[in-house]
């Protein structure tokens, strides 16, 4: 082993040895803390927004976000896609590949960075109009998503330098980035909106800035872990090395991009019923994302783990892990989504002001708080699945999603109204756990282990077919 791997493993957690369940537990509460601070302060935003600027305005940040999740969950979906190599090779206790595939994800970092924000940037006021947003929040969101969009390559280097750090064992250090680019954002927040009053601009403003810190942190960790500290010959990568991450980050990011385009479907159809159901389902989403987070928190640290275990050979382990996660994200629905059920009025409350906003509300939270388990499962068997490199059929249940959203919302929206928002959600959840399921099934079933363990079999039966 090199001795760079070895010094590494001193501060990294390494999945191939040891108790899964303490492993993955030690793992998993600072990347939970760090997933929760990113959904509490997104949360924190849409407060400030909507408390110091009225529902429009929460209505125009909150139409802005299936723009930035096409755009972002591209990235994210990349980020990840790298990650999972990444940690094959550290577990596989291979150096030298180690350090190629970072050095490749650098490079094609920085050109997805600059492109995307670009791109972004250009085609901003065509996407809000093909939305169908409303006048009366169409300038805000230009303003708002011109900055957010402009500061774009902040948040992408934030997510594949935390992506790379997750795939070596370190949660910690994007806990720490979180933790000050969160203190930092609320009061940047609430002082330019509560005090220069300086209108949503203020909230983009703020972001970005956040965004800056957490990826300095994140940066500069990688550079003291000696296991990918990089020389002049790594960035003199093969052809193979950058095919070998686009092969695994493509698939990965543009499940991300079909899911956005499912959601900004039903943004499309929400935002043709005026600006007190946009108001609403901004809300609906941001309560969404933050009570689904432990659960797809849990399915990151699946990707990690079956990633290295993947790596080494140690393919018994990954099912032991998928236990331990699966068993989180049971915990998880138990927990939150009671509060959707039971409580979804008070949550409302919290966010908006508007009775029939709220009442719109109500409808959402309750439905898909009984039927989350789906969702909460969905995300660890998918992250296994991709954990292992198998990432096409991830890729083809989130086109399945997306068609299953655009049916519903488009066949329903006008026939039962609002409830039609949540069956979307629930409709997409079922399909695309059927196909990670399945796409589970294959990717275990083939393992080298297994086909050992089924020749073994046939070849005793065999036997004991000759000998009798």
């Amino acid at each position: 082993m090199n001795k760079s791997m070895e010094v590494t493993r001193k501060r990294e957690l390494d999945f191939t040895e040891g108790s899964p369940l303490k492993l993955i537990l030690a793992f998993y509460w600072p990347l939970l803390m760090t997933s929760m601070l990113q959904q509490l302060y997104n949360f924190a935003d849409t407060w400030i927004v909507g408390k110091g600027l009225g529902d429009n305005a929460l209505a125009a940040v909150g139409n802005m976000g299936s723009l930035f999740f096409l755009i972002v969950g591209f990235s994210f979906g990349l980020a990840n896609g790298f990650s999972v190599l990444v940690a094959q090779s550290y577990g596989a206790k291979d150096s030298e590949t180690l350090k190629h595939r970072f050095a490749a994800v650098i490079e094609l970092g920085m050109v997805l960075a600059i492109s995307l924000s670009v791109i972004s940037v250009l085609f901003l006021p065509h996407a809000l109009r093909l939305l169908r947003t409303d006048e009366k929040i169409m300038m805000d969101c230009l303003k708002y998503g011109y900055i957010i969009f402009g500061g774009l390559f902040t948040g992408i280097c934030y997510n594949i330098s935390a992506a790379i750090l997750r795939a070596l064992g370190d949660s910690q250090t994007p806990l720490r980035a979180i933790i000050a680019s969160s203190i930092l954002n609320v009061g940047l927040n609430s002082l330019f909106i509560f005090i220069f009053h300086m209108g949503v601009e203020g909230a983009a403003i703020a972001t970005i800035i956040a965004q800056v810190v957490s990826s300095a942190i994140c940066i500069d960790r990688l550079r003291h872990i000696e296991a990918i500290s990089l020389e002049k010959r790594h960035f003199v990568n093969e052809k193979r090395i950058f095919t070998e991450l686009l092969s695994n980050g493509l698939p990965m990011a543009f499940m991300n991009s079909i899911t956005a385009v499912g959601v900004m479907v039903v943004q499309y159809f929400v935002n043709g019923f005026g600006v007190v159901y946009t108001a609403a389902y901004a809300a609906c989403s941001r309560y969404l994302n933050l009570f689904m987070n432990p659960a797809a928190t849990a399915g990151n640290a699946m990707s990690a783990y079956t990633s290295q275990n993947y790596g080494a050979g140690k393919f018994d382990r990954i099912l032991r892990g998928m236990k331990v996660c699966l068993g989180i994200s049971l915990i998880s629905y138990l927990v939150l989504g009671s509060l959707m059920i039971f409580i979804p009025d008070k949550l409302a409350g919290i966010l908006l002001s508007g009775a029939e906003q709220i009442e719109l509300v109500c409808v959402f939270l309750p439905r898909c708080g009984i039927m989350m388990i789906i969702l909460n499962i969905l995300f660890v068997i998918r992250s296994s699945v991709q954990g292992m490199g198998k990432p096409m059929l991830p890729m083809a249940s989130g086109i399945l999603e997306m068609v299953i959203r655009t049916f519903i919302i488009s066949f329903f929206i006008g026939r039962i109204g609002f409830r039609a928002t949540a069956y979307t959600e629930i409709g997409a959840w079922i399909g695309a756990l059927i196909v990670n399921v399945y796409a589970f099934y294959l990717a275990f079933h083939n393992l080298p282990w297994r086909r050992e363990k089924t020749t073994y079999r046939e070849n005793n039966e065999l036997n004991r077919r000759v000998t009798t």
